[in-house]
């Protein structure tokens, strides 16, 4: 041991040792020990303690737990083995000592040390080459650490990024003009991207404030819903939201969202949301389905319900409740929030926060999930100019009713105003214990959308055919008894399958069908004769951790809603696209 260590120790064990030393007349009666002491024959007295030394402390007779440096003996006992006693099996550790006999014992306990220390410095030895690899990784370790330190973004944000490419195209069948005018005009082979880089940011550990920078070059695409909106994919974007066109926004990048998400002081069930750029489909208490590990067909993306998840943009701020329960168990949960699309205008005639023209819309759901299942109930009331009904027919939607129509020879002199909508999504989802079976996941989703308007004597029409009548360059104007005002109802569904592992481990296998929005009633009683049918399917295969490659396929039966068009076969819509997805 070196001198400067056993001078730090010094100090310590000397106030450890002060009780365990004798006095010199004890010492004497002991074997004439006082008399090493004086003459200074300190192996003599190293050979008296060792015939002394005692293995556990509860061997003194004179010792008790009480005593206050019990614990201190105990610890030079079976630590270090220096203490001694009297032959007769006592510790008189209330006697005084002589600043010799502290010295002695004191030597003494520090050769015990050093011993100690020669076996720590022999398994050093032995271990040398192991303990210096470990030294010069440790090393390096650090030179890297502090390489990061100097050179990190940030110490609160983090940076990932997700790109999403997809080739192929669309074929248009049936022989409407229209149909010829589609595929003239969108019927060629695309590229398009989705780009999105994420800086999620958090000062507590448990909130999170996040920032969405994305561009894209989907406009003038199919696959952004040209010209059906149900064509659209959910990763289509070209432009900003709340832009006014979508013409020349390709590769353009804009703030796609920005807001801020924490629990409520301490509480583990609340979590409020805020942000003047959200959506409210990112703010639901429980996901209602399983399916969706790709990015295919948007309609399928809204649980069979876009009437109700219909991703309002804008301001917005929520609310969610979670019971709190442990980790794996099942639980109720329920969110609610509010979305102004326009939130930034100061306009009160067009946009604000809960004004009559805010174009709102707010989204209730409550929900119960448990390990293998979950079931949902929401309900959305939108206002007028909101998109009250999204990925449906022609017919149906996407609507974004005005607020007010003057007088015409479709409405009475009154004419229409105060449009809204409430709308309503059940869903049901199941999945099965172990993935990479030849069970899938099975998700059910329901929708319904009624249309009101707070001033409306609509003029009843006699026609009984669907829509539009199909012009040279493809526009279809509802017309006839499926007039926006004369529609009272709609609804909405879905069936998805998913295999989690399908054919690998970390691949997916996905086929979903449904109906979306179709128009169900009308306000003069007539027969709507509105409905199409859409299927997707899809191969999802696991590249790495970072790239997936997926093959889709889609079908529209009658997009168009132009129904039994005399003359005409009813419009379908086959597309296919190989798409990629890297992740970083």
């Amino acid at each position: 041991m070196k001198l400067f260590q056993k001078l730090l120790l010094a100090p310590a064990a000397l106030g450890l040792m002060a009780p365990v030393a004798a006095s010199a007349s004890d010492l004497a009666s002991a074997g004439g020990m006082n008399s090493y002491i004086q003459q200074g024959d300190l192996h003599n007295f190293r050979v008296w303690a060792d015939q002394n030394q005692v293995t556990n402390v509860q061997q003194f007779s004179d010792v008790k737990p009480t005593d206050w440096a019990y614990q201190a003996l105990s610890n030079l006992i079976e630590r270090y083995g220096c203490v001694a006693g009297y032959p007769n099996g006592t510790y008189k550790g209330a006697q005084a000592m002589t600043r010799f006999e502290a010295a002695a014992l004191l030597n003494a306990c520090l050769d015990r040390i050093t011993e100690t220390t020669d076996e720590i410095q022999r398994l050093q030895q032995d271990f040398a080459k192991e303990l210096a690899v470990l030294q010069g990784r440790v090393g390096s370790l650090e030179k890297k650490v502090g390489k990061l330190e100097a050179t990190q973004f940030s110490t609160t944000t983090k940076l990932q990024g997700d790109t999403y490419w997809a080739i192929g195209g669309v074929g248009f069948g049936g022989s409407s003009g229209a149909n010829q005018y589609n595929r003239a005009t969108y019927g060629g082979m695309v590229f398009n991207y989705d780009l999105r880089l994420n800086f999620n940011t958090s000062f507590t550990g448990k909130d999170l404030l996040y920032t969405r920078l994305r561009a894209g070059n989907f406009s003038g695409s199919p696959f952004s819903g040209n010209p059906y909106n149900l064509m659209g994919l959910d990763r289509a974007y070209s432009c900003p939201t709340g832009a006014a066109s979508t013409a020349g926004c390709n590769n353009i990048v804009g703030l796609d969202r920005l807001y801020y998400r924490f629990p409520i002081q301490s509480s583990k069930s609340w979590t409020a949301f805020i942000g003047p750029q959200a959506r409210n489909t990112e703010f639901l208490a429980i996901n209602p389905s399983y399916y969706g590990d790709v990015e295919g067909l948007d309609y399928f993306r809204l649980h069979g319900a876009p009437g109700t998840y219909n991703k309002a943009t804008g301001g917005m701020a929520g609310l969610m409740w979670k019971q709190n329960v442990k980790k794996g168990k099942p639980f109720f949960a329920a969110s609610t929030s509010y979305v102004s699309p326009r939130s930034e205008n100061a306009n009160p005639g067009d946009g604000g926060n809960m004004t009559n023209y805010s174009r709102g819309s707010w989204l209730t759901q409550i929900g119960y999930q448990a390990n293998q299942w979950k079931t949902t109930f929401a309900w959305n009331y939108q206002q007028c100019n909101a998109s009250l009904s999204r990925r449906g027919t022609q017919a149906a939607g996407p609507q974004s009713e005005p607020c007010s129509v003057a007088a015409s020879s479709t409405y009475a002199t009154t004419g229409m105003t105060g449009a809204y909508q409430n709308g309503f999504a059940l869903n049901l989802g199941w999945q099965p214990k172990k993935t990479g079976t030849v069970m899938p996941s099975i998700d059910l989703g329901w929708g319904y959308n009624a249309v009101s308007y707070q001033n409306l004597n609509y003029i009843a029409s006699t026609r009984n055919n669907t829509g539009g009548v199909a012009s040279s360059t493809g526009s279809s104007a509802i017309a006839g008894n499926l007039n926006s005002a004369n529609i009272s109802a709609t609804q909405s569904w879905t069936v998805a399958l998913q295999w989690k592992d399908a054919f690998g481990k970390g691949n997916s296998l996905g086929m979903a069908v449904g109906q979306p929005t179709f128009v169900t009633s009308t306000r003069n009683g007539t027969t709507p004769f509105d409905g199409n049918y859409a299927w997707e399917w899809w191969y999802n295969y696991k590249v790495s951790d970072n790239i997936s490659v997926a093959p889709i396929l889609f079908y529209l039966s009658n997009p168009s809603s132009l129904g039994a068009v005399p003359g005409q076969t009813n419009p379908n819509v086959f597309g296919g696209l190989m798409t990629a997805r890297f992740k970083f």
